[in-house]
């Protein structure tokens, strides 16, 4: 049933997650932190220590090829664009740390270096890129955090390109949850690369050491990480059906445990939820008064479909409210924010959408202004 009632501010919600009104509880996970969310709503479906800042290891190099990704997309970068590896950036090859094996002054293609790092976790490759962007690794330390705070990673702060370990370099599974939701959303045309399984680049082939590609066809991503103050991190993009998770684990104490953990995790999250349509986008959900326009009234609805995420089952307890906006004003463009649309569960608001303006409504001329203003004016009277 949908209501009308006086518009708030637009407001971003607060982590809502539904353990308590499943049937079942969240595996028990042998981690420092990991987060589930629904990809679609950003909802949080299952957490623990989501906030708390650890280190990422190379997960952090989910952001590095992200700024690549955007930067391609922009036409800042193109695919073929050479890429230098200087001294600064080369590998030497010690098991320290992950390489893509660019020689030491020879050159890579922009698309190359991406899969050297998404696939290979090369470092050599990220420090390259990251000089090759920025001019130095600090300067594109900087514009990773730039990246971070525009799209709402909280408690996340950059020192390197890599994920190796340094004092104030830091982020947290709801972050990297948030950063895997922006990359498939993001930068859907180089996504694909995340599910590849092996790259061979200078006649050495090395494979995805996200273990799920191989044995999980739901599976198409995203990164794995470790160093000894991490321990086994992995993000994890699934899409079974009409849904999508999002799972990111910190500080497992092995590669099986990362890859087990993630497979419990995803598994219960499918087993427990359903992504349903609240509402269908483009349909006209209420016509309200608009003053000094050429037309009376605004036709309101939503300009994308309303998905949410929630425990199998619950899909009728669904209640929704209009919050619209009074007395709204000519001009309205077409798609302008006019409100909102909330839902609510079980007396709890789940998530919600803004309301917009389906078709633009024209400023009236002088005088129907004037007779509108005087209708006003008695209006606040009563």
């Amino acid at each position: 049933m949908i209501q009308k009632s006086t518009f708030a501010a637009l407001i971003l919600l607060p982590s809502f997650t539904y353990a308590a009104t499943v049937l079942s509880s969240p595996p028990e996970l042998n981690n420092k932190s990991y987060v589930l969310m629904d990809y679609e709503t950003g909802q949080i479906l299952a957490s623990k220590n989501e906030n708390e800042h650890l280190a990422p290891a190379s997960m952090t190099k989910m952001m590095t090829s992200y700024i690549i990704e955007q930067k391609l997309l922009k036409g800042d970068l193109t695919e073929n664009e050479s890429v230098r590896m200087n001294e600064s950036a080369w590998c030497r090859g010690s098991s320290a740390e992950s390489c893509m094996y660019v020689p030491l002054n020879g050159t890579a293609t922009v698309l190359e270096m991406l899969r050297g790092i998404i696939v290979q976790s090369g470092n050599d490759a990220s420090i390259a890129m990251a000089e090759h962007i920025a001019g130095n690794e600090g300067t594109f330390a900087h514009m990773m955090n730039q990246e971070a705070k525009r799209i709402g990673m909280t408690n996340t702060h950059f020192i390197n390109s890599t994920g190796m370990p340094a004092d104030g370099h830091y982020s947290s599974a709801k972050d990297m949850a948030l950063l895997a939701q922006h990359i498939i959303k993001d930068s859907s045309k180089y996504y694909p690369i995340y599910s590849e399984k092996e790259f061979t680049f200078n006649g050495i082939k090395q494979g995805n050491r996200n273990a799920l590609l191989y044995t999980d066809p739901s599976v198409d991503g995203l990164k794995t990480g470790h160093t000894n103050e991490a321990g086994f991190c992995m993000t994890t993009s699934s899409k079974r059906g009409p849904m999508r998770l999002i799972s990111v684990i910190f500080g497992t104490p092995s590669m099986n445990e990362r890859a087990s953990q993630t497979r419990s995790l995803l598994a219960w999250g499918f087993a427990n939820f359903e992504t349903v349509n609240v509402q269908p986008a483009n349909q006209v959900l209420a016509k309200t008064k608009v003053w000094f326009g050429k037309q009376d009234e605004a036709q309101i609805g939503l300009a994308e479909n309303f998905n949410v995420t929630m425990p199998k089952g619950q899909a009728g307890n669904i209640k929704t409210q209009l919050v619209i906006q009074p007395k709204l004003n000519a001009p309205l463009a077409k798609g302008q924010v006019v409100g909102k649309l909330v839902a609510s569960l079980d007396g709890k608001v789940i998530a919600e959408k803004p309301l917009v303006a389906l078709k633009p409504v024209e400023e009236a001329g002088f005088f129907a202004r004037m007779i509108d203003h005087i209708k006003m004016f008695f209006s606040n009277l009563f």
